[in-house]
C-alpha cells in the first residue's frame, strides 16, 4: 500500500464527490481543483494503484475509453450522456432479463448501458 500523498487524496475525493464512473480526463480535471500542479502521469499511476489496491475498478464501455469507478458498489448500470460524455450509475435492472437467455444458456452476470441526455444537457 502506497502512502497518502496530496495528490492520491485529491483523486480519491474525485470519485467521492462525484459519485459516478470518471475518465481518466476527468479526474485529472477535478483533481486539479485542489491540486493545480497535479499531472497526467500521477493520475494514471494513482488510478492503477488504486485499482491494484482494489480501491477502483475498471469500467469497460463498449466503444469508449475505460472509466474508473469505486469498488464494492451494489449491483447497478450505466447511463451516459451523448452530448457531454458523461455517466452516471443507476439503480434497478430491467424486469425479465433472464428471459432474454437463449434456450440452454445461463446466464451468470450482465451489464447494462443507457445512452441519452443528462438533465444538464438537456436543458
Amino acid at each position: 500500500m502506497q502512502r497518502n500523498t496530496v495528490q492520491r487524496q485529491a483523486i480519491r475525493d474525485a470519485f467521492t464527490s462525484t459519485g459516478r464512473p470518471l475518465t481518466p480526463q476527468e479526474v485529472h480535471e477535478l483533481a486539479q481543483e485542489s491540486q493545480p500542479s497535479i499531472g497526467m502521469a500521477t493520475v494514471y499511476r494513482t488510478l492503477k494503484a488504486l485499482v491494484e489496491e482494489k480501491w477502483l475498478i475498471v469500467l469497460e464501455v463498449p466503444g469508449e475509453p475505460p472509466r474508473y469507478e469505486r469498488a464494492g458498489l451494489d449491483h447497478h448500470h450505466h447511463f451516459s450522456c451523448r452530448k457531454c460524455g458523461k455517466m452516471y450509475d443507476f439503480h434497478g435492472c430491467p424486469t425479465g432479463i433472464a428471459n432474454l437467455v437463449p434456450e440452454g444458456f445461463k446466464l451468470e452476470d450482465h451489464e447494462l448501458f443507457l445512452y441519452g441526455t443528462c438533465p444538464d444537457c438537456a436543458a
